[in-house]
C-alpha cells in the first residue's frame, strides 16, 4: 500500500499495519474557522495525515493527539479551541475537536528465509496487524517490492539479527540450510523472551532437532516451546502456497486469541462515542 494521503486512507493504512494512531475531527464551528465541521486528520507518533485547516490549531492539536497517544489506551477526548491570542489566530471563531485515540496491537513476527514457502507467506500475512522482519543471507531472493509492514533484512549472520527483535515477539525459522535452522533456534529458545517459535520441517526432522537442544543443554521447558512443524496440520498439502496458508492459519488463531475482546471492540466503541459527542453538540 503507497503512503496515504488523505485521513481515510491513513485510517486503512494505520489498520493493516498494526500503528496506534489520533483521528481528529472537527465537530462544529461558530465564527470564523479553517476547515468547516467534519473536516478530519489523522496523527500518529511520527506523520500527519490530511488537514483540519493548518496553522497554530493544527500545530497544537497534533502536539495534544501525540500526548494523548502516549497514555496507551484508547479513549475519546472533546475539546474547545477559541481563536484567541493565545492560539496566535485572532478570527474571532470557535471549534471543538474530537480525539478519537486508536491503540492497536502490533505483534512483531521474525521470517528467517525468504525461499518459495516464505514468498507465498509473507503477502498473506502482510495483510494482519503484523510488524514483519524478513531475514535471509541472501539479498538476492527478497521481492523487488513488499508491503509497508515488512521490513527486508540481509544479515550474514541471521542469528545475530534476533537480540534486535522487539520482547514478545514471534519467530518463523524456514531457511534453506538445517544448520542455520537449528543455530536460529537454539538462540531463539536460550534468549527465552519469545512468545511463539515455530520451524518449518517434517515429524523427524522436529525429533532430531530437540534431541540436540536436550545434548547443547536446554530443558525440556525450553525446547517444548519449539512448534515444528509449524503450521495448522489439519490443512493438506506441501505446496508452498499450501503450506504458507497452513502456517497463516495458525498464526491468524493465535493473534485473535492474544488480542483481549475490550480491544477488539474499541473501533466500535470509538465510533458511538463519536455520534453520541456530536448528539451533545446539536
Amino acid at each position: 500500500m503507497k503512503h496515504p494521503n488523505t485521513w481515510h486512507d491513513a485510517v486503512q493504512f494505520c489498520q493493516q499495519t498494526g500503528k496506534s494512531y489520533v483521528l481528529v475531527t472537527v465537530l462544529s464551528t461558530s465564527g470564523s474557522a479553517p476547515r468547516s465541521s467534519g473536516a478530519k486528520m489523522v496523527i500518529t507518533d511520527a506523520t500527519t495525515h490530511d488537514t483540519i485547516g493548518g496553522g497554530h490549531l493544527e500545530h497544537l492539536v497534533t502536539r495534544n493527539a501525540r500526548s494523548h497517544l502516549l497514555a496507551g489506551s484508547s479513549q475519546q477526548i472533546i475539546e474547545n479551541y477559541p481563536f484567541d491570542s493565545g492560539l496566535g489566530q485572532c478570527c474571532g471563531g470557535a471549534v471543538h475537536v474530537l480525539y478519537e485515540v486508536i491503540t492497536q496491537h502490533s505483534q512483531h513476527l521474525a521470517i528467517f528465509g525468504a525461499g518459495h514457502v516464505a514468498k507465498a507467506l509473507v503477502p498473506i500475512l502482510a495483510q494482519l496487524p503484523i510488524q514483519i522482519h524478513w531475514i535471509d543471507t541472501r539479498s538476492e531472493l527478497f521481492p523487488a517490492t513488499v508491503p509497508t509492514s515488512v521490513n527486508r533484512i540481509h544479515s550474514e549472520e541471521p542469528t545475530y539479527e534476533l537480540k534486535t527483535l522487539p520482547e514478545h515477539s514471534w519467530v518463523l525459522v524456514m531457511t534453506h540450510n538445517h544448520q542455520l535452522d537449528f543455530d536460529i533456534v537454539l538462540q531463539t529458545l536460550k534468549l527465552n523472551c519469545f512468545d511463539f517459535v515455530g520451524m518449518i520441517g517434517s515429524d523427524t526432522k522436529a525429533r532430531r532437532f530437540k534431541k540436540r537442544l536436550a545434548q547443547r543443554g536446554l530443558v525440556a521447558t525450553q525446547i517444548q516451546q519449539l512448534v515444528s512443524p509449524v503450521g495448522d496440520l489439519s490443512i493438506p498439502g506441501k505446496r508452498p502456497i499450501e503450506v504458507a496458508i497452513s502456517i497463516a492459519a495458525q498464526l491468524t488463531r493465535k493473534l485473535h486469541e492474544q488480542i483481549p475482546l475490550a480491544e477488539k471492540s474499541t473501533q466500535k466503541a470509538l465510533w458511538d462515542a463519536s455520534k453520541n459527542a456530536l448528539d451533545l453538540l446539536k
